[in-house]
């Protein structure tokens, strides 16, 4: 039994990095929240199953707050701002996506090669989950890089905290009321993203961040 614990528990971490390689792959707006969703759904099955497994009630809550504001509220959201700020469908990735893709594969084999050793005396569960919880973080912050949409960076953001609540969650999870704090601090720092998303659109007519620069260094 404990070994299909462990199993599962990989498993379902291990999926939430494979879908974080298939946002860096996304070069369709639409494709991008769609895949958001998904790395929400896997990333609520995670934190449920070491609910399940550590036998933490409170986690489930965590998850429950996992599936509703990032699977259902936020994709949501992100879609009435990409058609009310009429936002192009395809994203500009600096590099290209085959360049993203290898140093998102870098990235995740130096996850494991600095977490395996660092974690070598904790819980065999707990330093695997943690390799691959910072491989999540550190695909988010590729992809927060290497896009130059305001709305992909934000989804870049998003998905690098789900690497941190993946982390907190397979270190024996985190006392309830952080979670409460993390969710609604995440939701309100959503709401005050979309407030400026809007000012962007309505003062430079875009949301592109090279055409930003562009302004910027017009005015200089």
């Amino acid at each position: 039994m404990e070994n299909l614990s462990f199993d599962v528990a990989h498993l379902l971490a291990g999926g939430l990095v494979l879908v974080s390689f298939t946002l860096l792959y996304q070069n369709r707006m639409t494709g991008l929240i769609n895949i958001f969703t998904l790395h929400a759904i896997v990333l609520s099955l995670s934190v449920a199953w070491q609910a399940y497994s550590q036998h933490a009630p409170h986690l489930y809550l965590t998850a429950a707050i996992a599936v509703l504001f990032k699977a259902v509220i936020i994709p949501l959201s992100l879609q009435r701002i990409m058609v009310r700020l009429r936002i192009h469908r395809d994203i500009e990735v600096v590099g290209g996506v085959g360049m993203t893709m290898l140093l998102g594969i870098c990235l995740v084999a130096l996850s494991l090669v600095v977490m395996l050793p660092a974690t070598a005396a904790a819980d065999p569960l707990a330093r695997e989950d943690l390799a691959f919880a910072l491989s999540v973080v550190l695909l988010g912050l590729l992809m927060m890089v290497t896009r130059r949409n305001a709305i992909s960076q934000v989804i870049g953001f998003m998905s690098l905290e789900n690497g941190l609540i993946l982390a907190a969650t397979g270190a024996k999870g985190m006392p309830l009321v952080v979670e409460i704090s993390v969710a609604f601090s995440v939701l309100i720092a959503f709401i005050v993203i979309g407030i400026f998303l809007f000012r962007i659109r309505e003062r430079f007519d875009t949301v592109d961040i090279q055409e930003l620069d562009r302004v910027r260094g017009g005015r200089r």
